[in-house]
């Protein structure tokens, strides 16, 4: 892989880099506004990479579209599946749909509608998906020949091998995959879905089968050239060799900024809305620092880390920005959400005079809980719960019941969030 020198860099480097949040449904792209996002990227109804996420009907979309833009944020489409004959019936129709909402880009990854949407909505950016598997700078040339304005690459690539992109193709946006989950297969092209389920991880319906528990047996995988084998024999659980951490870069923001990567991408539109908020105000505090001062970003390392130590997660790895990924960059444990905070409620509304919000229930919590609470905007703090009310202003005790409406006296904005306080786990290490 190209060497990557952190002393090194392109004109790019000094570029304040696109915060990109991943929005699952309308209250999810308000939330990631609302924490700090420059831009999100979402779904409709067909054609998304996660359909089995809510996505957007299409009056949705359009009242999401105008409400980030009226917030001075952008909105990109996810239209990259790989596309059959059956997909086009109705492209033509969609895509001129999305030219009349301004979506600021579509996502895509399959030529034909590549040259499709070309045609229809010439004034449309189109953004190259990282299903589209661009890996080298000739690649890179060829869709910015073709007229694409950016290129997601593929998560396989090193910092060394993106800035060798950034130098050579100068005028295409560069973004990337900077923390969430990643995929066994090569940029998410899989076939194993399909295979074990019949639903098609390439035309968005992945069942997550790396996710599952396989029945133990005397069996191993080995590999021919390397020798390099691996046991199927995990424990009485089951065995979790396709089981890759999860990843995240917030230590490596100098890293990525060198590199030329102009759009640091979030994953996660399955993800609840306290994981939209977290990661993405974690990420924001880590930009705008480093970019106030530098010293002060590495300073505040541990701070963000311990912030993502509070989202769930199946471990955390810096994927192949730095090599390639080893044995202790999976997770063969099967413990697939480490974390040490719960979500407990979501901030819907305040009252200023009576100093009461409005909240919906998560998770149980109770009076004397202390939780701490997740602000949109501002710092975070502690608060102990002395007071609790239903909708209807009758004092209760606790709040058992999901999605149960209630009113605490914090001080709270729409959209700021309630979690368990508790102490942070201590992280597994890998001997290998």
């Amino acid at each position: 892989m190209t060497p990557f020198n952190i002393a090194e860099g392109i004109s790019k480097k000094n570029k304040k880099p696109e915060l990109l949040a991943p929005a699952g449904d309308l209250t999810r792209l308000k939330v990631a506004i609302a924490y700090g996002a420059d831009a999100v990227y979402i779904g409709g109804k067909t054609l998304s990479m996660r359909a089995k996420a809510k996505n957007f009907r299409p009056a949705e979309m359009e009242e999401g579209i105008l409400y980030a833009h009226s917030r001075g944020k952008k909105v990109y489409v996810a239209a990259n599946i790989c596309a059959h004959n059956d997909d086009f019936k109705n492209l033509t129709d969609y895509l001129k749909f999305l030219e009349s909402v301004n979506a600021d880009a579509v996502l895509i990854s399959d030529p034909g509608v590549f040259m499709l949407a070309k045609e229809i909505i010439p004034e449309t950016k189109l953004h190259i998906s990282t299903q589209a598997n661009v890996t080298n700078y000739a690649s890179a040339e060829f869709w910015r020949n073709l007229g694409a304005a950016r290129v997601v690459l593929a998560r396989e690539l090193s910092l060394g091998e993106i800035l060798e992109i950034s130098e050579k193709v100068l005028d295409i946006e560069i973004e990337t995959f900077v923390h969430g989950a990643m995929c066994m297969a090569y940029s998410g092209r899989c076939l194993i879905s399909n295979y074990l389920n019949a639903r098609d991880a390439n035309c968005g319906e992945c069942s997550q089968p790396c996710r599952f528990v396989y029945t133990p047996s005397e069996l191993s995988l080995t590999e021919e050239k390397s020798g390099e084998s691996l046991s199927l024999l995990e424990d009485e659980r089951g065995t979790f060799i396709f089981n890759s951490k999860d990843l995240n870069m917030i230590s490596h923001i100098p890293d990525l900024i060198k590199a030329g990567i102009g759009s640091f991408k979030i994953e996660g539109r399955m993800k609840t809305e306290y994981y939209t908020g977290a990661v993405t105000k974690a990420y924001r505090m880590a930009i705008d620092d480093y970019f106030t001062d530098p010293a002060l970003y590495a300073e505040k390392i541990p701070y963000y880390r311990n912030e993502l130590k509070k989202v769930g997660s199946r471990g955390y790895t810096t994927g192949f920005f730095f090599g390639k990924m080893t044995a202790c960059d999976h997770d063969y444990s099967g413990e697939n959400q480490i974390t040490s905070q719960d979500f407990l409620a979501i901030v819907e509304g305040s009252d200023k005079e009576t100093g009461f919000c409005n909240i919906e229930q998560r998770n149980k919590f109770q009076k004397g809980d202390r939780v701490e609470i997740l602000k949109a905007r501002g710092e975070n703090y502690v608060h102990t719960i002395t007071e609790m009310h239903d909708e209807n202003g009758a004092e209760i005790n606790s709040a058992p019941h999901p999605k149960q409406k209630i009113k605490l006296k914090i001080d709270g904005e729409r959209y700021d969030m309630l979690r368990k306080v508790a102490p942070i786990e201590t992280p597994r290490t890998c001997s290998k």
